[in-house]
């Protein structure tokens, strides 16, 4: 029988940022400088025909980690050998495991086990995000899910990310774990540890961050006791030290290749290329899916996924990986860029700085994401949609096209504004926006028959009236995402987001039950700057909503916004297009828009390395930055 060490590390695999104290990557600034090797590894370090020479991390069970299981209470009960068993008869027994990962901890779960699942999201407070599972091997994978040749890549590189995938009808998976969704994320196991849990439970197993929902995730085996105690039933932890969070990567296949969703263990930090900074340069992103990046050298380097700076303790460990970052590549800022919004604690970060400041824009910063991970030169028109972000005229703004060439950006086109009543709390509470929607195209008295306005009160419908006949907390927004966010809602497939894009997931996943290739009309305004009129659109979905398939409106509506990308590139007329936001995580949307564009002669980009969401504003930030003489911000 195979020694099952479960820190088995050699040069191709094993934890490596996680564990750096300090560069170069040699075993002494690293968390390994605890275990002195015994001599046969030692041996095998230094014998260059050994596939074990300089691999930084080696040990075996004489000179390496050690694993141990506490209780709640913080009683060590087992260890070394003995761990593994009280490990699986937990998860076997549906019960939740804290398990000391790569990158911090993971609370692991039966995924077969309904009420095992149920119970996790209960005690951590995540009653409606999918959880990612891990299964043995790919074979495993494939009686869960549907896998391709690209999916299959990505689930057995080393960087053995959490891949999304179709799932399998009647596959054993609880329903709880991706609750009214089509795919699953699955990973492979990332670490020995991992690799020996996933074949000996036989099990596919929910892992998921270890953290109460919204908090930085643990790394510490004390801090885990205090902040998982109530969650976890029982700890798997190590004493090997890890000095830096890394969350699980998150990939997608677009368009026949993958894009990273989420940026972190086994891809972050990310290095691109860039133009020499003639001083290092910080730039600390958005509010949301927050990395941060620094130019310094001939490269742009960018952060591992941070999260939502909406809560202290994320905002803390934030600024406090920002100065490791600092500290590990000896690199202090010369001047700061940050994004327009004053309300975003990013932007508050880099105002409190003594530093030169430097405001981005933040459709422009994710178009020029876009354009730094493929190098490319303007002109370029770039479509930035997302679910939110504050134009240079202040205004709420989600679907900007932008026209750059050698001197200047302009603002070329986009959504005809609708109304955010109550603010951002329609982004959550989205019937407010098919209610607004209805209310812009005077057909609320004849659809008081839809599901979503049955279940608006009489009172909630007055007063919502009330506010747009006054203009009382009804900010216009131009957002893309919002927009997908309303047609859920029309189509009674969603009516609140518990999560950030979980009604335009759906439609999605509508969409792609449907071979429809029709278009809806629409009118884009010849003007200055391009209006895109969706109203057309939207009166024909109304009059389809009880003679058509909802999967079939589904996929009109997403034939007619690549229509309308096409159009706009026809009459831009420029040969390479960017698509950049949120937006173009949807690979529905994505993979129609692309065909459209490149049948019609035009090269399109979409981010691949880059996440394409809020993630990947810092690097947007910089290449701005970087490229303030060529093109004026304005």
């Amino acid at each position: 029988m195979p020694c099952q060490y479960p820190f088995i590390s050699c040069s191709d695999c094993g934890p490596r940022f996680s564990i750096l104290r300090q560069l170069p990557f040699d075993r002494h600034h690293t968390s390994m400088v605890d275990f002195p090797l015994c001599k046969e590894c030692e041996a095998d370090y230094h014998n260059p025909e050994n596939r074990r020479f300089h691999a930084q991390t080696l040990s075996c069970p004489a000179c390496g980690p050690e694993l141990q299981v506490i209780d709640p209470r913080g009683n060590s009960i087992g260890s070394g050998s003995s761990s593994i068993d009280l490990a699986l008869d937990c998860l076997r027994s549906g019960q939740i495991l804290a398990l000391k990962g790569i990158g911090g901890f993971q609370l692991c779960v039966d995924a077969t086990n309904q009420a095992a699942v149920e119970r996790l999201r209960r005690r951590k407070q995540r009653l409606h995000k999918p959880f990612a599972v891990m299964t043995a091997d790919c074979a495993a994978t494939e009686q869960i899910c549907l896998v391709n040749s690209v999916q299959r890549s990505a689930l057995t590189a080393a960087t053995n990310p959490i891949v999304l995938l179709v799932a399998k009808t009647q596959n054993g998976i609880a329903d709880a774990v991706a609750p009214h969704s089509d795919w699953l994320g699955v990973m492979l196991p990332a670490s020995g540890l991992h690799l020996i849990l996933a074949r000996r439970s036989g099990l596919p197993l929910v892992v998921t961050s270890g953290n109460t929902e919204g908090s930085p995730l643990c790394i510490d085996n004390e801090q885990a006791l205090h902040d998982l105690n109530g969650i976890a039933d029982l700890f798997l932890n190590h004493n090997r030290r890890i000095q830096r969070r890394l969350d699980d990567s998150v990939v997608k296949c677009i368009a026949n290749d993958i894009s990273v969703l989420r940026s972190g263990r086994g891809y972050a930090p990310m290095v691109f290329p860039a133009p020499r900074a003639e001083n290092p340069v910080l730039a600390v992103g958005g509010h949301f899916s927050n990395s941060f990046a620094l130019h310094f050298g001939e490269q742009y380097l960018l952060s591992p996924y941070c999260g939502d700076l909406k809560n202290a303790a994320t905002r803390s460990q934030w600024q406090t990986s920002i100065r490791d970052f600092q500290n590990l590549y000896k690199i202090r800022p010369r001047s700061v860029v940050h994004d327009i919004h004053p309300e975003y604690f990013s932007t508050q970060y880099a105002q409190t700085s003594e530093l030169p400041k430097h405001p981005i824009p933040h459709h422009l910063a994710h178009i020029l994401g876009g354009m730094a991970e493929h190098q490319l030169q303007p002109p370029v028109l770039g479509f930035a949609w997302d679910g939110m972000g504050l134009a240079e005229d202040g205004s709420l703004a989600g679907s900007e096209v932008l026209y750059l060439d050698g001197t200047e950006y302009k603002r070329f086109a986009h959504l005809r504004a609708f109304a955010l009543i109550g603010g951002d709390t329609a982004s959550q509470q989205i019937d407010r926006l098919a209610f607004g929607i209805l209310a812009q195209l005077n057909a609320l008295d004849d659809h008081q028959d839809l599901a979503f306005m049955k279940r608006l009160s009489t009172q909630h419908q007055s007063g919502f009236m009330q506010m747009l006949k006054q203009g009382v907390h009804c900010p216009p927004c131009t957002s893309a995402g919002r927009l997908f966010d309303a047609v859920a809602c029309l189509l009674n497939i969603a009516d609140y987001n518990h999560f950030q894009g979980q009604a335009a997931i759906r439609l999605e996943q509508l969409a792609a039950q449907s071979d429809d290739d029709h278009i809806y009309p629409f009118k884009i305004t010849e003007e200055t700057v391009a209006i895109i009129d969706w109203r057309p659109m939207l009166v024909a979905i109304l009059n389809e909503l009880n003679r058509s398939a909802p999967q079939d409106i589904a996929a009109r509506f997403h034939n007619t916004l690549a229509e309308i990308i096409l159009k706009l590139a026809q009459q831009a007329g420029v040969e390479y297009v960017v698509l950049s936001g949120g937006c173009f995580q949807n690979a529905h949307l994505t993979e129609k828009a692309m065909q459209k564009l490149h049948s019609s002669g035009f090269k399109t980009f979409i981010q691949r390395k880059l996440p394409s969401n809020d993630g990947g504003l810092a690097l947007g930030q910089l290449h701005a930055h970087q490229l303030k003489k060529l093109v004026t911000i304005r």
